[in-house]
């Protein structure tokens, strides 16, 4: 791991635990062993390290779904394929989800609209594997379905309550049942 990568994930346990306000630049820089100031050699603040992680979850989640929808396979197949990866993220990544949705709107501007877009796309990805799947689907529809999936998936962090293995069970049957059908 690199030192960047090692500030960005003791950052979102941080930030998870306390919020993005209730942590300071020395805060995290301790967590890390090293000086607040060292963390300056990354990072141009902390709200540069709030952008980095959540544009960089975005940019990965867009980049798999992709990878995950490339292949020529069957709507069900790739809808279950996204299902499954969404699952393993929030499962590894719970901090990050408490980030994401309680943080957003500390993030600077520009930041929060590359986010926004880069979401949009991943939903889109969801909502055209939807719409393959249910011929005559509307687009919003499709998309409201996608985004009631995450809302399912990403509650990990507060719905954790069974080890990984038997949650990721519980998730993967109730999100492709939802978003699949009988």
């Amino acid at each position: 791991m690199t030192r960047r990568d090692q500030i960005l994930e003791t950052a979102a346990e941080l930030f998870a635990a306390r919020g993005f306000h209730g942590v300071s630049v020395g805060e995290i820089g301790r967590a890390c062993g090293i000086t607040g100031p060292a963390l300056y050699k990354h990072f141009d603040s902390k709200d540069a390290v709030l952008a980095a992680m959540l544009v960089g979850i975005s940019e990965t989640l867009l980049e798999e779904g992709r990878a995950r929808v490339a292949k020529p396979v069957s709507p069900r197949h790739a809808l279950e394929s996204l299902v499954a990866y969404h699952i393993d993220f929030a499962l590894r990544h719970r901090s990050l989800i408490v980030v994401q949705d309680r943080d957003w709107q500390s993030l600077p501007p520009a930041a929060r609209e590359r986010v926004r877009h880069l979401q949009r796309e991943y939903v889109d990805i969801w909502a055209g594997q939807l719409r393959r799947l249910h011929r005559g689907l509307h687009t919003d529809r499709a998309r409201a379905m996608a985004h009631a999936a995450f809302g399912l998936i990403n509650s990990t962090p507060h719905s954790g309550l069974i080890p990984d293995d038997a949650m990721r069970g519980v998730l993967q049957r109730m999100a492709v049942g939802a978003l699949v059908g009988p």
